[in-house]
């Protein structure tokens, strides 16, 4: 029995929006700190992985720089959190400042995508020949 496979085609639509998810994450988690926040910090982790080796490899480039963004500020709001307790002003005012950072680079870099001319990426498969062992 023979079986070809088919090449894949991964239409620019498709690329141009898993380009996105990184930077539009950031955003709900800066506008929606708890929970979605909290959740997006394990969903950023997942949105990597699946993302940064798009057959694309624009997608990829896009989805790092959203992590590279979003990893900067959680590391800072760590260090600086550090020192805060429980004390709530801290808090907000650090969400305030996380969020004036990483809203605007995160439009930014989805106003980039949207600029960005996409190409349809081939993904081509090898032709394989499976026989039935009877």
């Amino acid at each position: 029995m023979n079986k070809v496979q088919e090449n894949q085609i991964i239409t620019a639509n498709q690329a141009r929006r898993t380009a996105r998810w990184f930077s539009l994450g950031n955003i709900v988690s800066m506008i929606i700190p708890f929970p979605i926040g909290i959740f997006w910090f394990g969903a950023s982790m997942v949105v990597y992985a699946m993302h940064r080796h798009h057959p694309n490899p624009r997608v990829g480039y896009y989805t790092q720089q959203g992590a590279y963004q979003f990893y900067a500020v959680l590391g800072l709001v760590v260090v600086v959190a550090t020192f805060f307790g429980t004390e709530l002003l801290y808090w907000l005012v650090t969400w305030a400042i996380s969020a004036a950072i990483l809203i605007p680079l995160s439009v930014y870099n989805l106003m980039k995508i949207k600029q960005e001319q996409w190409q349809d990426t081939v993904i081509e498969h090898e032709n394989s020949e499976i026989e039935d062992a009877q």
